[in-house]
């Protein structure tokens, strides 16, 4: 199972857990954001942003996250609502058909589509969860 803990707002980035290494960003970080996000996660290994703010995502800040080891992922949490949970859990289901996809020869890039037309994760999450698993 993977937990992704979905942040919110910038007020939200003093309270995480410092063993948080997936977070998906629901609002437009800023460098500064990035920066106290760092600081907050020390083992943070993956930042998911929605599209939009993706595009619009400063270099500085991203190639400030890619010095830090940590991968900037395209996507979104569909469906997920933060006043029931914090985390977006993806369903160990999912892993597994990934894992058989791989076992089977399937290319990375096959697999993000079938997978992410199959859930609702985005074709660049799936491509993240390839690449870990290899």
């Amino acid at each position: 199972m993977l937990k992704i803990r979905v942040v919110s707002s910038k007020k939200e980035i003093d309270e995480l857990n410092r063993n948080e290494q997936m977070i998906h960003l629901a609002f437009r970080a800023s460098n500064t954001d990035i920066f106290r996000l760092l600081q907050a996660c020390p083992r943070l290994r993956a930042i998911q942003v929605p599209s939009s703010y993706y595009k619009t995502m400063s270099h500085a800040g991203q190639m400030f996250l890619e010095m830090q080891g940590v991968d900037i992922i395209e996507g979104d949490v569909w469906g997920h609502r933060k006043d029931i949970d914090e985390y977006y859990t993806v369903d160990d289901k999912v892993i597994e058909r990934i894992n058989n996809l791989q076992s089977e020869g399937m290319s990375a890039d096959d697999i993000a589509g079938r997978v992410s037309r199959e859930s609702k994760l985005s074709a660049s999450m799936v491509k993240y969860m390839v690449k870990q698993t290899t």
